[in-house]
């Protein structure tokens, strides 16, 4: 009696959580969630199927979460190909630190699947030549492969290989890539027969300036192009030979350590509205200096830009944002922060309606002392003003308070983490006072941002901006509204 006792109890508690809410789910739907979850490999996934019989049961039916198969989670790639079914398999191929052995049986097991992969990432310590020599059967047939990734450890040397060289079996059918991401591996001449690619990450090898846009101009169907790279010193050429039109780019990013070779390319290239273009690490050749960096106008970047509404500038570490009209451009140098005024003029056109300057707070205000007005008189339309990390007592507001006609659509100023002590505040209140008087420049709205909860030395201070400004805001964060 008291086992079957037991066993109604146990009985009445499966329904009871059969009955809750949480378990009524349709079976796509946990399943679904289970696609959510963030993970490299199958183990979290392996254990929501312990949550209850209903969850693992979903979750073990639903082929499109066992498509993660990799070496650093061998024990469970039979499980997974079991469970994936006909599903695209997801391979992830990592020798460093893996006994030859083990790999050999990774390898064998996944053999009578290689005709499902479609998206496959090595990483190999050693020539990618060596590695495929040894299993080359399983290399040579991926015909559904669409996504390839491969890093190598090792740096190969900075050569472009003739069509002499015997390429690696995985390079020789890869016509139906659409991603393609290598690090430390050459552009293997099979690769330019690529016509369908839409993710492109180059990162590591020297190639010839010209071979390269050749490739990029047999890809028009590219949106993000990602490129650390040096080009073969005097395939270069500053002006364009051929405009590459890409009309489906969303996103450039070139990190050089030539700034011609970063300029080459930018010379060739035809954008189409709405890209984001980001120009990183540029160290040689003055590239300090945006005027001397890009192309002599009109270029395609100045042609895109032409409507920016809003600059980002780093006064000291170097860099600058702008965006407008759906696209950006990113420019960051580290080195020789006194041309920071001329790249800001370059692109300090009067369609800029917000500007943000980032200061370091360890560093004193950046700019020529006998151009007071600057940056201000190259901004006619300017209405929002944000200036970050500033603790000088005389500093970037100056100009605006000396002479009140700069920047007569300027209506808010924001300061973040800005001017600790209430001497500091003198630019700004003294700003405010000459404004007040010119009915065409008057400023309607203050916002000051702090880390701080509290901020004791400036309660007095925005007291008296509270008498000059019709609003003034303070936010503990950094988290500015839309200002504009």
């Amino acid at each position: 009696m008291e086992k079957r006792t037991k066993g109604i109890l146990r009985e009445v508690v499966r329904l009871r959580n059969a009955l809750q809410p949480v378990n009524r789910l349709p079976p796509e739907i946990i399943a679904l969630c289970a696609s959510f979850v963030p993970c490299t490999n199958p183990k979290p996934i392996v254990s929501l199927t312990h949550i209850c019989r209903h969850w693992r049961g979903a979750i073990i039916s639903s082929t499109s979460n066992w498509t993660l198969i990799g070496t650093k989670w061998a024990r469970l790639a039979p499980l997974c190909l079991e469970r994936a079914g006909v599903a695209p398999l997801t391979v992830t191929i990592s020798t460093p630190g893996v006994r030859e052995r083990d790999l050999a049986d990774f390898l064998r097991a996944l053999f009578p699947h290689t005709t499902r992969i479609s998206h496959l990432s090595l990483a190999m310590g050693s020539s990618i030549e060596g590695e495929m020599d040894k299993y080359p059967g399983f290399f040579a047939s991926m015909p559904a492969l669409t996504s390839l990734e491969h890093y190598r450890s090792e740096e190969p040397a900075k050569w472009f290989p003739s069509n002499e060289i015997p390429v690696p079996p995985l390079f020789q059918n890869v016509s139906k890539l659409t991603s393609l991401r290598l690090a430390q591996t050459p552009l293997y001449p099979t690769l330019f027969n690529i016509t369908s690619l839409v993710e492109l990450k180059f990162n590591g090898c020297g190639i010839h300036f010209r071979k390269f846009i050749g490739f990029l101009e047999s890809n028009h169907s590219l949106e993000t192009i990602v490129l650390e790279l040096e080009f073969f010193g005097g395939s270069v050429s500053t002006s364009a030979e051929r405009t590459v039109s890409l009309p489906r780019l969303r996103r450039l990013a070139i990190t050089c350590e030539h700034s011609i070779s970063a300029r080459g390319l930018l010379s060739c290239l035809s954008f189409p509205s709405g890209v984001n273009i980001e120009v990183r690490e540029c160290q040689v050749f003055s590239c300090g200096n945006l005027a001397l960096f890009l192309p002599r106008p009109p270029t395609p970047i100045q042609e895109l830009l032409a409507p920016i509404t809003t600059m980002k500038s780093w006064v000291n570490s170097g860099g600058f944002h702008l965006s407008g009209g759906g696209g950006s451009f990113t420019f960051n140098f580290s080195e020789n922060p006194l041309h920071y005024d001329q790249e800001l003029e370059l692109f300090a056109t009067g369609t800029v309606r917000q500007l943000h300057i980032f200061f370091d707070p360890r560093s004193s205000y950046v700019g020529p002392g006998d151009r007071r007005h600057w940056p201000f008189e190259c901004l006619p339309a300017l209405e929002v003003l944000i200036i970050s990390g500033y603790r000088q007592e005389c500093g970037p507001l100056a100009p605006l308070a000396k002479d009140p006609a700069l920047c007569p659509s300027l209506n808010t100023i924001a300061l973040l983490d800005y001017l600790e002590t209430p001497e500091a505040f003198k630019d700004l209140e003294s700003m405010l006072v000459e404004r007040e008087n010119s009915t065409s420049a008057r400023l309607h709205r203050i916002v000051i941002a702090n880390k701080k909860r509290d901020m004791p030395n400036q309660i007095q201070s925005i007291g008296r901006l509270r008498e000059l400004v019709a609003r003034v805001d303070t936010i503990v964060g950094d988290d500015l509204p839309d200002l504009l």
